[in-house]
């Protein structure tokens, strides 16, 4: 009973965090800013840390079931 909300769980961390990450890649490609009024290099790399540890999050999840 309680796979449900860990596959829920798992599968809204990871398409967020792959999702955000493929957004900062877009934007970093097309050298469109990340984040408004931030430097570039940290909301680059914030954005990036931030969706890797969702991603990590959501196989960890799925690593639960």
């Amino acid at each position: 009973m309680e796979s449900g909300p860990a596959i829920f769980a798992g599968a809204a961390f990871t398409l967020f965090g792959g999702a955000l990450l493929l957004w900062t890649t877009v934007r970093t490609l097309h050298r469109e800013p990340v984040v408004y009024g931030v430097a570039p290099g940290t909301a680059v790399a914030l954005t990036s840390l931030f969706g890797a540890a969702f991603l990590v999050l959501g196989g960890w999840c799925f690593a639960r079931l």
